[in-house]
């Protein structure tokens, strides 16, 4: 599996304090059967304190991971809320 920095955004919570979070574009292959495979995509978060959440094989469509990441760089979702996110966007 490779993994594709996008991004890496700052953001500030409630009480002030300031967060990092680097996102990645995760690409893989996933088996069909019969010999045949194709790239999948899925994405990761990573924050400054070490705390990670990845979803693999979301999609195989470049263009909805494309816009996927997006979404999640534009509401600078945390690893915390990944699973969330994802699930709502699906």
């Amino acid at each position: 599996m490779r993994e594709l920095l996008v991004d890496t955004c700052r953001t500030e919570d409630e009480a002030g304090a300031n967060h990092t979070f680097a996102y990645y574009i995760l690409v893989d292959q996933m088996e069909l059967g019969d010999g045949f495979a194709c790239e999948s995509y899925g994405v990761k978060v990573v924050g400054e304190e070490g705390e990670t959440a990845c979803i693999p094989h979301i999609t195989v469509s470049v263009t909805r991971i494309d816009a996927l990441m997006e979404l999640l760089r534009r509401n600078t979702v945390t690893p915390a809320t990944l699973r969330d996110v994802v699930d709502d966007w699906l």
